[in-house]
């Protein structure tokens, strides 16, 4: 059912019957190493280019959902998944391993909720029975591809983040236990201006607030009904952006209850800068971390808002401006 204008509601209420996470040695050394399933040592991971490694991660992700869930990976009727590299390549080859039927998306760090409400949407439907969808990234591949290769030792300022490497991924079906995605709000393009890419969290911030309170207008809830609010990477420059633009609109959250996956990841003293983003960040972290907490009983409901930066190398070497996106979605124990 359709709440509004860019907010769906989802009557039968699809299930995430299993996700799989998937990290780097900078993660094993973060502050959640125990929600992954998965950690790697080496930044390779075997491979001979950073970009090979990547792919690893998403199959990796994938490899473990699927047997989490007691599924055979010929019963997955549809993929979808992007990352941040040029044509979203390392998806593309994982997904010719994985033989499904295959929706490549881009969304830059918004591209896990992107692809949550989309799958969600088929599985309520009906379209399917069991889809699988997730995001990825590589600290080192996208260094190289929107900045510097992390071997030129570039100087950044306080402003900037740090790629995750990792993939995380969510199996969602119209049967089964765990949390429900019961809702989605997709985001429209906001930008305002700002052309930093050493500034993610603050051009970022305003598509949040967007979406939030677009969400809380046409679902007709407000802040207090989830017990958190999980932005994927907006980090300390875009959070306290975010907290300023609600408090001037005169939305009240608790700040207490607005967190985010890119301050979430790392550990303090780690050298992250203002925090955490890439795809991965609120995949991992999400499907990760977060639900598992839903799993133990600790959260009940929570609104997770990925957020992202469609910008380019092209279109930053070309001085554009960087417009913005954020998609939400909400998962509950039990439903609404």
């Amino acid at each position: 059912m359709l709440a509004g204008h860019r907010t769906w509601i989802f009557e039968n209420k699809p299930v995430i019957i299993s996700t799989g996470t998937v990290g780097g040695p900078f993660e094993a050394d973060g502050s959640i190493p125990e929600d992954f399933d998965l950690l790697h040592s080496d930044m390779w991971i075997g491979q001979d280019s950073f970009e090979k490694a990547h792919k690893i991660l998403l199959d990796e992700a994938c490899q473990k959902a699927i047997e989490k869930a007691g599924v055979q990976k010929e019963q997955i009727q549809f993929f979808l998944a992007g990352d941040l590299i040029n044509q979203i390549t390392p998806t593309s080859f994982s997904a010719s391993q994985l033989g499904a039927p295959y929706l490549g998306l881009f969304s830059a760090c918004s591209t896990s909720m992107e692809g949550l409400a989309l799958s969600a949407l088929i599985v309520n439907s009906k379209g399917a029975n069991y889809v699988l969808t997730g995001a990825s990234s590589h600290n080192a591949a996208v260094e190289k591809q929107f900045r510097y290769p992390t071997e030129y030792g570039g100087q950044k300022p306080a402003t900037s983040q740090w790629t995750v490497t990792g993939g995380g991924v969510a199996l969602l079906s119209n049967q089964g236990d765990g949390p429900k995605v019961t809702s989605a709000t997709i985001g429209k393009i906001v930008d305002m201006g700002m052309s930093d890419p050493f500034n993610m969290g603050g051009a970022m911030a305003p598509a949040a607030v967007d979406t939030i309170e677009a969400h809380f207008k046409e679902r007709g809830v407000d802040a207090t009904y989830y017990d958190l609010i999980i932005t994927g990477d907006l980090a300390h420059v875009g959070r306290e952006v975010a907290i300023d633009l609600f408090k001037k609109h005169g939305t009240t959250i608790n700040e207490d209850q607005f967190v985010d996956c890119g301050l979430t990841i790392y550990r303090e003293g780690q050298p992250v800068l203002a925090g955490a983003s890439g795809a991965a960040c609120s995949a991992v972290v999400a499907y990760g971390h977060f639900l598992n907490r839903m799993k133990k009983g600790e959260l009940n409901r929570i609104l997770v808002v990925a957020t992202g930066a469609l910008l380019s190398p092209l279109s930053s070497q070309q001085k554009e401006t960087i417009p913005c996106i954020a998609h939400a979605v909400s998962i509950e124990n039990g439903g609404a």
